[in-house]
């Protein structure tokens, strides 16, 4: 689990500041790239390197949302890159509307540090090549 590269986009620079802190605190070697909106990293996963070995994705951006961006990933040649939603929501429709759209998994964001470490470490244990997402394994709860 060593030299992986995460994405993770959300449009609060406090959120990504505060995940940016998290993943530093890992004792794995790891490769944060943020973006504060869904064209931004759309941009950067259709023009690589890197590569992201998984894409956290905020829900409420303006522009294009996570759904958007969800949509398009998944409908495109980088649909297999695995793609964590990690959003304030935890409205069971919203969580539907994720899986049915092919994210892999469901995080509601944590308030305390160590939650969002857990809740990351948690993402990045997944073996995502055998990993199928369902109604009981989808949402993550720290």
């Amino acid at each position: 689990m060593t030299n992986l590269t995460i994405f993770y986009t959300d449009d609060d620079e406090d959120d990504l500041s505060i995940f940016a802190d998290a993943v530093e605190s890992l004792p794995e070697k790891i490769q944060l790239n943020t973006y504060n909106g869904g064209d931004k990293l759309l941009s950067a996963i259709y023009n690589p390197p890197p590569t992201p070995y998984v894409i956290f994705l905020d829900l409420n951006m303006p522009g294009k949302n996570g759904f958007d961006v969800l949509t398009e990933i998944r409908n495109s040649d980088k649909k297999d890159i695995p793609i964590i939603i990690f959003s304030t929501s935890n409205e069971p429709g919203i969580i539907e509307k994720c899986r049915t759209l092919g994210a892999n998994l469901f995080i509601t964001k944590p308030v305390l540090m160590k939650d969002i470490i857990k809740s990351i470490e948690h993402a990045l244990q997944i073996n995502w090549e055998e990993f199928v997402p369902d109604t009981k394994n989808f949402v993550y709860k720290s």
